[in-house]
């Protein structure tokens, strides 16, 4: 059950993030880690005042204290995008009192909050905890607590990726014997130190292996899918145009080394982007689990990618999106037209975009860019078409001509 669910199960609906009443910001994000400013007590008829042990009850108080414990999920779910299913963990709650000198109740009084907490999120809402007296709160106002907490965190994705122009499938070259997604491909980019973009497909014993297609028959003399050959059967066919076989992901990272950014695309294997995943996304998770350097995590299909955030949460993890014209994909038109405005972003805990080149002027890009989502885009060929991108991308993905790198 999401904690939205929950919450609405309890009858709770977050209310908007309160903003600062002076010169402080309500949370600051370090990393995974979300720091709450305090957040007093405060209900729908206003502010909730009162001096425990004079004027107030600790039931008054308790219920003071959980309103307190709303108002930190609203600036979780705030921190968090909109979303509060990121939230992993309530690490540490301290509240304050507004107590007289001879009032001890004050960890009764803000178990409030805390049993609020555990009653929504389960073991995620178990924390640590102060409960501190307070002879007077701001506006009079009888508990303040303020919070630290976990986020299911969106890693950005590391400036490399921003700096270097993205070699599309690797610099392939069929006329100097590179094919795309070889390893002849890879070793050109890293010399002219541009980042690097390849694709994975599964194979029948579970391997990621760097192509592109589903079908061998494009890029190689073989005929037949790649998820019907064992990856050491794979490692014999050769690419056309070259002199080596198809290398595995884990090949791809160790010969990369941290060199350049590696942007690695998961093919979908559903067949409409839809939620039959898992196999794919497990191989390459192994992959990156132990791997080092630039490295980032893409797909058309939203499911995989949500999928990634749980299996290398570490790793940053973007959306391939498009105009998804219905003639241009083997999808029904409803799911294009679901696709089409890009609603998976948050949900799937992308960081970034990769968008269709013809595309870019959609008003949804330049939303996503301006709420902090970077925008790759796919496939420039051009210096023309790169200046062009460049209006509404932050970096291209690119074949056919040789980008300008930056100082």
């Amino acid at each position: 059950m999401t904690i939205e669910n929950r919450l609405a199960e309890l009858g709770v609906e977050l209310p908007n993030a309160p903003a600062p009443a002076a010169n402080y910001v309500p949370f600051v994000q370090v990393g995974d880690i979300v720091y709450v400013s305090g957040q007093i007590s405060n209900g729908p008829d206003g502010l909730i005042t009162g001096k425990l042990g004079a004027d107030m009850d600790v039931e008054a108080g308790a219920a003071a204290a959980k309103t307190c414990a709303i108002s930190l999920l609203a600036q979780v779910k705030a921190a968090c995008g909109g979303d509060i299913n990121r939230l992993k963990r309530v690490i540490k709650l301290t509240g304050f009192v507004n107590s007289t000198a001879d009032f001890t109740d004050q960890p009764k009084v803000i178990n409030g909050a805390s049993d609020f907490l555990v009653d929504a999120l389960g073991d995620a809402g178990r924390h640590s905890r102060s409960a501190v007296s307070a002879v007077a709160l701001p506006l009079g106002v009888a508990v303040e607590i303020e919070g630290i907490f976990r986020d299911r965190m969106s890693p950005q994705i590391p400036p490399d990726f921003i700096k270097r122009p993205i070699a599309h499938r690797a610099l392939h070259d069929l006329d100097a014997g590179r094919p795309e997604n070889s390893r002849a491909a890879i070793q050109a980019a890293i010399d002219y130190g541009y980042g690097i973009e390849i694709d994975v497909q599964l194979s029948a014993d579970g391997q990621a292996m760097v192509f592109h297609d589903y079908d061998l028959r494009r890029l190689t003399e073989d005929v037949g899918a790649v998820g019907q050959r064992i990856a050491t059967d794979l490692a014999q066919i050769s690419l056309k145009g070259g002199n080596e076989g198809i290398p595995t992901l884990g090949e791809v990272v160790a010969l990369v080394d941290g060199r350049v950014p590696l942007l690695v695309e998961i093919k979908d294997q559903d067949g409409s982007m839809g939620t039959d995943v898992g196999p794919l996304e497990h191989a390459v998770a192994e992959v990156l689990n132990c791997a080092s350097g630039a490295i980032a995590v893409m797909s058309f299909n939203p499911h995989s990618v949500a999928l990634m955030a749980e299996l290398v949460p570490q790793v940053p993890r973007g959306l391939v999106t498009s105009a998804y014209r219905p003639e241009d994909w083997p999808l029904k038109t409803k799911r294009c037209d679901q696709l089409r405005e890009i609603p998976d972003y948050v949900p799937s805990r992308a960081s970034f975009i990769s968008h269709e080149a013809a595309d870019l002027a959609r008003p949804r890009v330049a939303e996503l860019r301006s709420s902090g989502a970077a925008v790759l885009c796919w496939t420039i060929r051009s210096e023309a078409e790169e200046a062009s991108a460049r209006r509404y991308a932050d970096n291209v993905t690119f074949e056919g001509y040789l980008p300008r790198l930056s100082g």
